[in-house]
């Protein structure tokens, strides 16, 4: 028996978890990768492609080419360029022969308007990181140390259950107080599962994840529209007529009243454009999606610490509308598993409890633990009994009560199990 004894102590000594290293403070995500990557493109992209055309406008010089009349000299040809490129006016004529312009404006603050979208595009991620991410990480901090906590619980209550019943005189009585316990959920550690329940009537962070994705969307949208308009007005016209005679060189006869002009990096803006354009409205739908997340729960998540006492969210249907902090914090509990040490040991027992021959009777990890430990076979026999009315309903009717098959033999076939498992 005391090697028995002694090889339950170190199962459930090895079952503890250990205590962590290092602060999780500065482990926490508070950012889903989707919303990760969305922040990195959307702001990065325009980045980095203004860049690119800054990189070689300042390599090339001149963004624009005018064709001036022969008899110009260099500095009068250079004067042309300088002074059509500033006014960017197109100076042409309607059907009817009267004069119009057209300004072009719209390229030539073209790099730095994308420098404003992506300016814009990071106001979400600054709205979610100052209004939100600092209540969202004290949850999880709360949350992931209460998780693993319950679980180590669980298993020191395993742990003092062998030494009360190592030292019961009346093995009996030891039964009768656990299934009361049992009964009376004196295993369950409240405060976790309350405070969880709290969070389904609250609805800050949800609203604010809703409002980031929302204005993610719409700056989205609206660069989109910004480009189109700039294509459908301005990015088919790489050519236009310029005039220089105002101020000094209005009454100057050897000058022509228009010089044709011609924008050399114009394929460029229509390529950063388009590369732009087309790479938002592709991330449309993924912002989509992250909104939608809030519109179902996690239940792979929670089906896992249903093994704790005490975290029956699923099976007494206490889960209500999704939309709610409590499925935003279960969202981020999924993204930070690397920091929730018990989830990898309660999958573990869950997936071996499916594998059991009597998986009903484990209903936690404390009757898993008990089961392993070996307490179950010391359990006397006279204690599975059939419910009092059913039994007292076959005595009347002649017959001697039923019982259910010895705990010992359950527990060895559930052992037995797990081995094969």
């Amino acid at each position: 028996m005391s090697l028995s004894h002694t090889a339950a102590e170190y199962m459930l000594s090895d079952a503890l978890l250990p205590d962590p290293g290092g602060s999780r403070a500065k482990g926490l995500r508070l950012e889903l990768p989707s919303d990760r990557l969305l922040k990195f493109v959307t702001v990065g992209l325009p980045l980095f492609l203004v860049s690119l055309a800054f990189a070689r406008e300042f390599s090339t010089g001149s963004q624009i080419s005018c064709f001036s009349p022969t008899n110009f000299t260099g500095k009068q040809s250079a004067y042309v360029d300088t002074a059509c490129w500033d006014s960017l006016i197109h100076h042409g004529f309607d059907t009817e022969g009267h004069a119009v312009t057209k300004s072009l404006w719209a390229l030539k603050v073209f790099p730095y308007s994308l420098l404003v979208v992506a300016v814009l595009m990071y106001m979400p991620y600054l709205l979610w990181r100052y209004a939100a991410a600092p209540a969202l990480h004290s949850d999880l901090l709360f949350i992931i140390d209460e998780l693993d906590k319950s679980y180590n619980r669980s298993v020191r209550l395993v742990q003092h259950m062998r030494k009360v019943q190592q030292a019961s005189a009346e093995p009996e009585r030891f039964w009768e107080e656990y299934e009361r316990a049992r009964r009376e959920r004196y295993f369950e550690f409240p405060l976790l599962e309350r405070y969880l329940t709290c969070k389904q009537h609250a609805h800050s962070l949800a609203f604010i994840y809703i409002l980031r994705n929302l204005l993610l969307l719409l700056f989205l949208a609206a660069t989109c529209l910004y480009l189109v308009f700039l294509h459908l007005n301005i990015f088919f016209q790489d050519e236009f007529s310029c005039s220089i005679k105002t101020g000094l060189l209005q009454a100057e006869p050897h000058i022509p009243p228009l010089i044709p002009c011609k924008l050399v990096f114009f394929s460029v803006f229509q390529l950063i454009s388009l590369s732009v354009g087309g790479v938002y409205i592709l991330l449309a739908p993924v912002v989509i999606y992250n909104a939608l997340q809030l519109c179902q729960w996690d239940k792979g998540l929670l089906s896992v610490y249903e093994m704790l006492p005490a975290f029956d969210l699923l099976s007494r249907k206490m889960l209500t509308c999704p939309v709610n902090d409590l499925n935003v914090i279960l969202l981020f509990l999924r993204a930070n598993i690397s920091e929730l040490t018990s989830f990898g040991r309660l999958n573990a027992v869950s997936a071996l409890r499916e594998a059991t021959a009597n998986k009903e009777d484990i209903d936690t990890v404390v009757d898993f633990m008990t089961l392993l430990a070996g307490l179950e076979t010391t359990k006397p026999k006279h204690h599975a009994c059939v419910p009092e009315a059913d039994s007292s309903a076959r005595l009347a009717n002649g017959g001697a009560p039923e019982t259910k098959p010895g705990v010992e033999a359950m527990g060895k076939a559930s052992r037995d199990s797990l081995g094969s498992a």
